[in-house]
């Protein structure tokens, strides 16, 4: 038998549904928010990561899936969506657009070579939100605010939000230089990749899982420290935007992000989640002014945000957040004969052009069976087909709650249904968990 990739997951039966609402939400939001959809290729050139997310990033390093293709050409599975993005930003000249800035979001499938791990797999769904063209500290703050908004539309509580600024490229500059004079004494005391990571990204160490606990890293200076008053006042403003928009955060300098190109403004959300461990972050981003030109558009500022659907399912899941997922059909319509059959394939159709959910039977079970599998499908109606009514013009519909029968003109069965149903979900949603779902239906038959 061929089995999944590891590192790979199919998503079936409750929880595609569960990520399907979760993209749903994300739609809304960004509707809301005035950001277009914007759908990058799954593959891109093996030059775009390098130069952009950078050489010495675990990213390109350790994790890319990188090839070469038929026509001898390097490519790369993309492991993040910000760098595809920016490619078509500038290919597609939308730089010139009068419309500015441009605000776009994306939701798609990312590869990362690393070992799976629990909400950490090598191919995995990203949801991420980019400002394309503008340096207005309230991009920083509104990519903040969505996203935080989005986690608590979800169901998602206690959520935190850890803020830094890594300054402009002069305070950067002072950073880099003080990281490199504090961690010369203690560098033998640091992992391998932090000592290569030394002399070519110092900011990178203080990233690094395998030396979280040294006592040097705890120590380091930090970023607050060597911010000039541009850069200093420019993060007081995110800061005061935020806080009109009353989104709490905390100033955390230890946050550096683990990609190259971000400066100004970087934070990660966290949300409480048992089962998380130690590390609860669900989503990230931050500013990255100089990426544009890097790869050969003008200079554009920009900021962005991304976090991982898989993780945010699994978060769900874990807090038991009660979702509006609907696991009902409307009717369920049932037949004995060829003849009641045929009208039951034409009913079905009418039926779903005009909204409602609805299915029939495909198996060749008996009434009976057709009776248990309206069950297990959590049918809100059933539509008993039988030829002497179709001949009169009229149906049988029962509701499968209240077992409650009546006869229904063909010509009036839609209205039947639309009003029904909407009294259905004012009035009470049905809870089927406690729905016996083998309950005797033999005086039907």
């Amino acid at each position: 038998m061929i089995k999944r990739q590891k590192g790979c997951n199919d998503i079936t039966g409750r929880q595609a549904k569960i990520w399907k609402y979760v993209e749903s939400v994300i739609d809304s939001l960004m509707e809301k928010y005035n950001y277009n959809y914007i759908r990058t290729p799954i593959i891109e050139a093996t030059e775009l990561f390098h130069r952009g997310i950078g050489d010495t990033t675990d990213i390109v390093t350790k994790e890319s899936y990188d090839f070469e293709d038929k026509g001898g050409r390097k490519i790369t599975l993309r492991p993040e969506g910000t760098a595809g993005v920016v490619r078509s930003y500038i290919e597609n000249k939308m730089y010139g657009d009068p419309n500015q800035p441009v605000k776009v979001y994306y939701n798609g499938t990312m590869y990362r070579y690393e070992r799976p791990q629990s909400g950490r797999d090598r191919e995995l769904t990203q949801f991420g939100m980019e400002i394309l063209g503008s340096d207005d500290p309230l991009c920083d703050a509104e990519i903040i605010s969505a996203a935080v908004n989005l986690y608590k539309m979800l169901g998602l509580k206690e959520i935190k939000v850890n803020l830094n600024s890594l300054g402009d490229n002069e305070s950067r500059k002072k950073y880099r230089e003080a990281l490199i004079e504090y961690f010369r004494p203690h560098i033998g005391n640091f992992c391998n990749d932090c000592q290569e990571r030394y002399e070519k990204n110092p900011l990178r160490i203080l990233d690094c899982k395998v030396d979280a606990d040294n006592e040097y890293l705890k120590n380091a200076p930090t970023t607050l420290d060597y911010l000039n008053e541009e850069s200093r006042t420019r993060f007081k403003k995110v800061q005061e935007y935020l806080d009109i928009m009353q989104i709490e955060y905390t100033i955390n300098p230890k946050i550096v992000r683990g990609l190259d190109y971000y400066n100004h403004t970087v934070f990660e959300i966290e949300a409480k989640v048992d089962g998380f461990g130690s590390n609860n972050v669900i989503g990230a981003g931050g500013r990255y002014n100089g990426l544009v030109s890097q790869l050969g558009g003008p200079e554009t500022p920009c900021v962005g945000f991304a976090s991982g659907i898989g993780r945010l399912v699994m978060a769900l899941e874990l807090e038991d957040v009660k979702l509006p997922i609907n696991d009902s059909v409307d009717l369920f319509l049932m037949y004995v004969s060829e003849d009641e059959k045929k009208y039951a394939v034409y009913l079905a159709q009418e039926l779903r052009m005009a909204g409602f959910v609805v299915e029939t039977e495909y198996t060749g079970r008996n009434l009976k069976g057709q009776f248990r599998q309206a069950d297990r499908l959590n049918a809100k109606y059933l539509c008993i087909l039988n030829s002497e009514d179709l001949n009169n013009n009229e149906v049988k519909i029962k509701n499968n709650k209240t077992k409650e029968e009546e006869i229904i003109s063909l010509d009036a069965i839609i209205y039947f249904l639309d009003e029904k149903l909407n009294t259905m979900e004012e009035v009470d949603e049905i809870d089927y968990s406690e729905f016996d779902l083998e309950h005797n239906h033999e005086e039907e038959d």
